[in-house]
């Protein structure tokens, strides 16, 4: 019997648990261009002492460097809603598609709180599809932030 193929979304869930067992906030993204993978990171706010240290932000970074200033070409796949700042900056790379897991009420900024791309202000929107690895994802984040409480 074959196995299926893990999707994009389902290595951006792997990296997530990653981070988990490091100690960090299970999110991790993987950027994606003519269907390869060019980029992937998992949160290390903790490890590098780094507020910004975002899995998307790193993600974004790395692929930036791989291609050049936009990335009007690649999709990103996050396990979590992006924050604002997250936002602002697939903005700004210009990427074409944004997939994410699990929303975030209380931290995301794409389907709840600022709703950016939806603001007058902001110069690109990214295509967004939300939902494909919800549940495990938000399993994962639950999981995390009970064993802290």
């Amino acid at each position: 019997m074959n196995t299926p193929e893990p999707t994009f979304m389902d290595k951006a869930l792997n990296l997530a648990a990653e981070a988990a067992a490091a100690g960090e906030v299970p999110v991790a993204a993987v950027i994606v261009m003519d269907g390869e993978i060019i980029a992937s990171a998992r949160n290390r706010m903790r490890e590098l002492a780094d507020p910004t240290a975002h899995a998307e932000m790193l993600a974004i970074k790395t692929a930036l460097e791989a291609v050049g200033s936009r990335l009007g070409a690649c999709d990103l796949y996050v396990t979590l809603e992006p924050c604002t700042m997250c936002a602002g900056a697939i903005a700004h790379a210009k990427l074409r598609r944004l997939y994410y897991a699990a929303e975030d009420i209380k931290g995301g900024a794409v389907d709840n709180g600022v709703r950016f791309f939806n603001q007058p202000t902001c110069h690109h929107a990214p295509e967004v599809i939300s939902g494909p690895g919800e549940q495990r994802s938000a399993e994962m984040l639950r999981d995390f932030f009970a064993a802290r409480r």
